[in-house]
């Protein structure tokens, strides 16, 4: 039987080469990337079966980067494997197109199952989350349309990440393909639909909503 393919994406090498040992058994990793720019790319070069992602990672983070990927390729299937024991977040990146949400604290079978369970077409959320998210999509359902944060475009988005992670705006542009008056044009923008004034207000709002570690 043909193994399923699978690519890792994680920014932190140790972590990452523990993850491998724990998946190779079973499955065939095709790919390790650590960011999520090169994560996009891989998707599209390698065309895995299963996507195995952070959260938080350089360039791009993982929920931004699902949103990319499944726009492309909308029968991509991801699972998210972070930190971040945040029922909101959890529900972020299923909105996002996400098949499975995996906690790094998680025994490692858990993984496995996720992408046992996305390879079939099914959702997997982690038993450490599962009572929680429920209450918060329950509490979403009840609650009108729009939150409390205006929303970002995905390329204000990338470039608000870009810009928390300590990069000059000569360095966004060329990251991002785009001219240097482009990348301030973004950022200007983006300040006036946060209705902030500094570059450490824009800092705050990415850590804030978790597009950079803080």
């Amino acid at each position: 039987m043909q193994k399923t393919k699978v690519l890792l994406a994680d920014d932190h090498t140790v972590v990452a080469q523990g993850i491998q040992a724990l998946l190779k058994e079973e499955f065939e990793l095709v790919g390790l990337v650590h960011d999520g720019r090169a994560l996009l790319e891989a998707a599209v070069e390698l065309r895995p079966d299963i996507i195995v992602t952070d959260i938080s990672m350089p360039n791009l983070n993982g929920i931004d980067a699902i949103r990319q990927i499944r726009a492309r390729q909308p029968d991509a299937k991801v699972v998210v494997l972070t930190m971040h024991r945040d029922t909101e977040l959890a529900v972020e990146a299923f909105r996002a197109g996400a098949s499975g949400y995996v906690l790094k604290v998680s025994p490692g079978e858990e993984l496995i199952t996720a992408i046992r369970e996305a390879a079939r077409g099914r959702a997997y959320v982690t038993t450490l989350l599962s009572k929680d998210l429920i209450s918060v999509l329950l509490e979403a359902r009840d609650k009108p349309a729009g939150g409390s944060d205006p929303p970002l475009t995905a390329r204000q988005r990338e470039v608000l990440q870009l810009i928390a992670e300590g990069r000059t705006m000569k360095e966004v542009a060329t990251a991002l393909h785009i001219s240097p008056r482009t990348a301030e044009s973004h950022k200007y923008d983006i300040m006036q639909a946060l209705g902030v004034q500094t570059t450490a207000e824009l800092v705050q709002y990415a850590v804030r909503n978790r597009l950079v570690g803080e």
